[in-house]
Parts: C-alpha cells; sequence; structure tokens
C-alpha cells in the first residue's frame, strides 16, 4: 500500500557502498575534494558522464537539426520541425510505460544499453540522405532518452547522502544546459578539421564532414558514458516481483497496476503534486519567454539582436546566481519555503520586466527571473529526490518529464498566437495605449501576454504553497492519530 508520505531514512537512509569514506591512496586527496563538492566519488563519476553525454546531445541536436536543412529538398523549417517534433513526441505517449520499465528493470543495465543503442544511432546518421530517415532517428534516440534520464534521476538517492541532493542537482543543471556553448563550439571545430580529410579520397565514404565528425563524436560520448556507468555501484529498484495464482512470476496485469500505482502516488503525495504544480504552470509562464523575447525587445524595447543577447546572457546569469545562492541558504531555510518563494521571485520579477521600456532595467529583472528559475528546478527536484522512495521514483520522474515537455511545448505553441490575439483587441479598445494616472503606458500584445506569464507564474506559486500547507496540516492529523491510538493501547499503571 503505497504512503502519501514517507519517513525521511526511507531515502537515501542506507549508505550504498560508495558512501564509505575513501580509502588512503595516491588519490586520496582528489577523493577528499571529490567528497567535499559532490558528497560522493560515485557521484562524481555520474556527473562526470553527464556533462560528457550532454555535450554530446547538443552537438548532436545541431548537427541532426542542420542535416535535416541540408537533406531537405524544398522547405527547410519544415523539415526541421517535423526532425525536432519526433524528439517530443515519443514523451507524450510513452513516458508513463518508460517510467514503469525504468522501475522493473536494472537502471545500470538500462543506462548502459540506451548509451550503446544512442551511440549505434549517431554512427548511422551520417549516411542518412533523407527526412523519414531523419525522423526515425530521432524517434528512436527519443526513446532511449526517455528511459536514461528517469534512470538517472531514480539513481541519484541512492549515491548521495540526502544532504546532498540539493548540490547534486545544482550540478545537474550546470551538466544539463551549461554544456551548451560547448557543443556548439565543437560543432564550430569540426568544420575546420573537416578539411583535414578533404584531401584522402578513400575516406569520403565515410563522410568525415562537419557533421558526419559530430555524429562520430557523439558516439564516442556515448560509449564513454556507458564505460562510466558500468563502474558506478547502482543498485536495483526496491519493489516486490508480483506472483501469479499459478505460481509463474510474471503477471499480464502487472504493468498496469504499477503504473496505476505511480500515478495514484502522484495525486496523493502532497510534495509530488506541488512540485508538478509549480513545475509545469511556472514553465507554461516561463517558457513563453522564449518566443516572445525577441518580438519584446525588439518592439517594447528598442533594441535588437545586441539587445536580445544582453537578456539572454541576463538570465544566464541569474540561473547560475540563484544556484550557487541556493547551496548556501538551503541548510537555513524550509525547500518547500525556497521552492515557492522562487516561483513568487521569478513571476513578480517577468512582470516587473515587462513594464519597463528600456534594456537597462529589463536586462536586471530578467536576471532575477534567472535566480528564481534556477531555484525552483533544482529544489523541484530536489524534493521528488527526497520524498520519493526507491520502488516508485522511475515513474515519477517520468511523469515529471512529461509535464516539462508538455507545458512547455503548449508555452511555444501558444505564445505567438496569444501575443497577436492580445495585440488586436488591445488596438481595438485601447488604441494600444492606457494612461492610468496620467501615465501613458503602451499595451502591445507581447506586453500584455508576458504579464499574464508572470500571473501564471504567481499562480503557481499559491497553487504549491496550499497545496504543500494543506499536506503538512494532514501530517500533523496524522501524527496526533497514531499517538493517540500508541496511548490508547498502553494500560493505566494502578
Amino acid at each position: 500500500m503505497i504512503q502519501p508520505f514517507e519517513a525521511s531514512g526511507a531515502v537515501g537512509g542506507d549508505d550504498p557502498p560508495a558512501l564509505a569514506p575513501p580509502a588512503e591512496s595516491a588519490d586520496g586527496a582528489r577523493d577528499e575534494r571529490a567528497l567535499r563538492i559532490f558528497g560522493t566519488p560515485a557521484f562524481f563519476r555520474l556527473w562526470l558522464a553527464q556533462v560528457v553525454s550532454a555535450t554530446g546531445d547538443w552537438l548532436g541536436l545541431m548537427a541532426i537539426t542542420a542535416l535535416a536543412a541540408a537533406v531537405s529538398r524544398r522547405a527547410e523549417g519544415v523539415a526541421v520541425g517535423l526532425v525536432l517534433g519526433a524528439r517530443v513526441a515519443p514523451g507524450f505517449f510513452l513516458a508513463p510505460w518508460a517510467g514503469v520499465l525504468v522501475d522493473r528493470w536494472d537502471r545500470k543495465k538500462v543506462m548502459i544499453t540506451c548509451d550503446l543503442a544512442r551511440a549505434g544511432v549517431m554512427i548511422a546518421l551520417p549516411f542518412v540522405d533523407s527526412v523519414p530517415g531523419l525522423i526515425v532517428a530521432s524517434l528512436v534516440l527519443e526513446v532511449f532518452t526517455l528511459l536514461w534520464s528517469p534512470a538517472k534521476e531514480a539513481s541519484v538517492p541512492n549515491l548521495v547522502p540526502k544532504s546532498y541532493l540539493t548540490s547534486a542537482n545544482s550540478l545537474s543543471l550546470v551538466a544539463a544546459y551549461g554544456t551548451f556553448p560547448v557543443g556548439a563550439g565543437l560543432l564550430i571545430l569540426f568544420a575546420k578539421m573537416a578539411g583535414w580529410f578533404t584531401g584522402f579520397s578513400a575516406l569520403n565514404s565515410m563522410h568525415f564532414d562537419r557533421l558526419g565528425l559530430a555524429f562520430y563524436f557523439n558516439a564516442l560520448t556515448f560509449l564513454f558514458t556507458a564505460c562510466i556507468v558500468w563502474r558506478l555501484p547502482i543498485r536495483k529498484a526496491e519493489r516486490e516481483v508480483a506472483v501469479s495464482t499459478n505460481g509463474r512470476r510474471f503477471d499480464p496485469g502487472s504493468t498496469l497496476r504499477d503504473l496505476k500505482e505511480g500515478w495514484h502516488f502522484i495525486f496523493i503525495s502532497p510534495v509530488v503534486r506541488a512540485v508538478n504544480i509549480g513545475l509545469a504552470c511556472s514553465l507554461i509562464g516561463g517558457g513563453m519567454l522564449i518566443p516572445l523575447g525577441p518580438t519584446f525587445v525588439r518592439q517594447v524595447l528598442g533594441a535588437g539582436d545586441p539587445g536580445y543577447g544582453s537578456v539572454t546572457f541576463a538570465l544566464g546569469v541569474g540561473v547560475a546566481i540563484g544556484v550557487l545562492t541556493l547551496s548556501l541558504v538551503q541548510s537555513y531555510v524550509p525547500k518547500e519555503w525556497l521552492f515557492t518563494g522562487g516561483m513568487v521571485l521569478s513571476g513578480s520579477a517577468l512582470i516587473g520586466a515587462a513594464s519597463t521600456s528600456t534594456l537597462t532595467p529589463a536586462v536586471f529583472l530578467v536576471a532575477f527571473m534567472g535566480i528564481g528559475a534556477g531555484t525552483i528546478y533544482v529544489l523541484g527536484f530536489t524534493l521528488l529526490h527526497e520524498n520519493v522512495g526507491d520502488a516508485l521514483r522511475g515513474r515519477v520522474f517520468t511523469a515529471l518529464y512529461s509535464l516539462v515537455r508538455l507545458c512547455l511545448l503548449l508555452a511555444m505553441a501558444v505564445g505567438p498566437f496569444l501575443s497577436e490575439g492580445l495585440d488586436s483587441l488591445s488596438n481595438r479598445l485601447w488604441d494600444g495605449r492606457v494612461a492610468p494616472l496620467g501615465f501613458n503606458i503602451d499595451v502591445p500584445g507581447v506586453r500584455l501576454t508576458l504579464w499574464l506569464a508572470g500571473l501564471i507564474i504567481l499562480l503557481a506559486a499559491t497553487l504549491s504553497w496550499w497545496t504543500l500547507r494543506a499536506g503538512e496540516r494532514r501530517r500533523v492529523i496524522i501524527d496526533l492519530r497514531d499517538e493517540l491510538a500508541e496511548l490508547e493501547m498502553v494500560e493505566p499503571v494502578r
């Protein structure tokens, strides 16, 4: 039976072998540094694998996008959209089942198999010369990524002590998104290296051009990651194997029951429900900044591409500051407060940035939005790691990944249409300008949409806080009932 509240000792309570003190050796100093920063040498190796894998992922994504544009005969935009859409579609249909499989199978074997399979796809991509072939390759890559990511997330609490989970998620955020410039730089490097192979006619069939080198390098990153994961002390999920009535260790309906069990826990656990609400609504609001950012900078702030570059740079710096600050204050402030506080900061800063008409204050406010966004992301994953048992962790994280993808896609798709609709409405009702208290304020559709996005984030903060508080009150009532039941069982001393 699933309990909505689990003891903290159930997660990260038993130290795996990786948590043992490092032996005195020539590498003792290095292990000691790894312990201080990463919690355990095992997580350091997992983080290193994630850095290498994420670098290859960014490089491969840029390369497959460029290849889609190159092989398309007519509409490059349509080809690129179809290929990228193939990276999104499997998450909507297969992610819940992927979570069940991750919780059933050996997570280490899952990660290694996925890395080897993705390496094989990357080796084959230089020889693909059609858009349908790229769509199939993207689908296969995404299916294996759907299995690898939750297996990795479910393994983290088994590799680090509970006190290091926030730092571990901060480092994972850096590995996932801080490697984008490295991937872009490698693509430029391979463009220059491709010229070295043009004089070797025997190598022409191997496609040692710019994109071919990128795909081959990405395959090597997956092989390198598989080698690291192979040596990690990742244990199997803690679950009971169902035995059917005829005595066989197989139940045809067990997979469906596992799926229902995971979703049931998501709905009854206040912490999991609050994290999903917070991250989903925050992505719906913040995600609108992606397609509308260039329009806002150009139309409202009166700046061009350099201005948009300043805004995106400020957002990245803000995320970095938020992650670093979080590692310093998370021991003194409850994580639930910081999680909802990050949403309040992010939503308020977005509303403030959308209200400005000059670049400088907008840049500073977007940086504050980044601080809140980094806090939300890191603490959301940390709260799930701390409050979800090992047997359910794969299903919970695949559900979260599905929700994140859906909300981000929804924001990016709806944002531009909403902006156009609000722009027409503003021009029809107020001629595009209002004058409260004698101050003239332009209200184009892009500004109204970003205001609405900020309000959505603030609404998410309110819902998450209410959910967490309701869960806290429910836990107090349950604890009191347990204490009363124990008192009733004790006979009075005469």
